[in-house]
């Protein structure tokens, strides 16, 4: 089986060290009944996160399957981290150049000052406050729907539906109804933007011409759901893992220029997309010694390959935000790798900078177990975060 059960809230399951030592190629059983494999290795991971012979157009994969017709199905369109070059490719084109580095780090004002809002707001409250719904799921939420041009008021409507699609146990008809809603929705916005563009993402791409209302609708639900999600858990869960580490947050507060390094280290740490990355082999593949036969499930735990000591030799199961920076897998790697990537970095550095500063006694308000963690949930984190200062 694979490993799902976590002994602490900040590490995946002790068995991937296992795995790393013994079995860093492992067929497996995973939870949902699919058999297939489970790589753990953080040079094999790479390997197979860049290899076009395994396909991501299986990535919701619910077992193993033949390919003797040689053909997959198609992806719903616009999502296009369910395809393959070439069809990925004209997506990721369209969009590239939307998330630079520079561009990322332009918006860093407009991140500073969201973030100075909601601590302004935490600070005028009284008792303690859940610090997802106040602070860490609201700053990406706002940035991502100024970045889209989607009205935040609208996020009781697609953060709901966003999360029954990274629900793990959602059924099919959850799953059908949240994809649906938010297709709805879009194909709302993009009338919209035809009858009165904006200087936003989707304005852009509505007026481009290069795609579909399926393929704005797809898009868009995929760059909500990704520019929110994954930031938000982070900010709440590596406040809680520094307030777990105070030897650690007390360094970053003696030296804030160790800042951009620790949130790598976060990155690596924390590994958010707890199960990792599915792939489908294409054809028959020999891995380090291993052959994959076509049509096998392969999944790569990043969270494990984050903890690879052959990669990370000083103590990776140890949090240290003096860490050299080096090559993570939180983003993924090869064509895949999170095209929001710089984003995330500019909002987590804004935010964990910024609260600390804001509120040097910050601290749980309730007992580290009592705390509700996202086990139940594509993205790890934490559903509630109470804090007090």
């Amino acid at each position: 089986m694979q490993p799902v059960k976590r002994t602490c809230p900040f590490d995946p399951p002790p068995e991937y060290r296992v795995f790393r030592e013994e079995a860093p190629i492992a067929q497996v059983t995973f939870p949902d009944g699919a058999s297939g494999w489970l790589v753990t290795r953080y040079a094999d991971i790479r390997t197979v996160l860049a290899d076009p012979r395994f396909s991501s157009r299986r990535r919701m994969l619910r077992a193993s399957i033949p390919l003797d017709e040689g053909s997959v199905p198609p992806p719903a369109p616009g999502w296009f981290i369910l395809m393959d070059a070439p069809e990925h490719t004209r997506f990721r084109r369209l969009l590239t150049g939307q998330f630079t580095v520079r561009r990322m780090r332009e918006l860093t004002p407009a991140v500073e000052r969201i973030v100075a809002g909601r601590l302004d707001e935490m600070a005028a409250a009284e008792g303690p406050v859940d610090l997802v719904q106040a602070f860490a799921l609201p700053i990406p939420s706002l940035v991502i729907c100024e970045l889209l041009g989607v009205p935040y008021e609208d996020r009781e409507e697609f953060q709901r539906n966003s999360a029954l699609l990274l629900k793990i146990e959602a059924s099919a008809e959850e799953v059908q109804g949240a994809q649906a809603a938010m297709n709805r929705y879009f194909h709302r916005l993009a009338a919209a933007k035809r009858a009165e563009p904006g200087d936003d993402i989707l304005s852009a791409l509505v007026h481009s011409g290069d795609l579909t209302d399926e393929e704005l609708a797809g898009v868009g639900s995929l760059l909500l759901i990704a520019g929110h999600e994954t930031t938000a858990n982070m900010i709440a869960l590596s406040t809680m893992c520094l307030l777990r580490n105070p030897d650690q947050l007390a360094a970053l507060r003696a030296d804030p220029s160790l800042m951009d390094g620790a949130v790598e280290e976060l990155l690596r740490y924390l590994s958010v997309i707890q199960y990792g990355t599915r792939r489908t082999a294409l054809e028959d593949v020999e891995l380090d010694g291993r052959l994959i036969k076509a049509g096998s499930l392969v999944v790569a735990a990043l969270p494990s390959g984050n903890r690879d000591q052959a990669q990370f030799a000083e103590c990776p199961e140890r949090l240290d935000v003096s860490r050299a920076s080096g090559p993570h897998l939180a983003f993924g790697h090869g064509i895949h790798q999170c095209l929001g990537q710089q984003l995330a970095r500019v909002e987590l550095k804004a935010a964990l900078s910024a609260l600390f500063q804001r509120f040097p006694e910050l601290r749980l308000a309730v007992p580290e177990e009592e705390v509700p963690m996202r086990d139940d949930m594509l993205v790890y984190g934490v559903h509630e975060l109470p804090v007090s200062w």
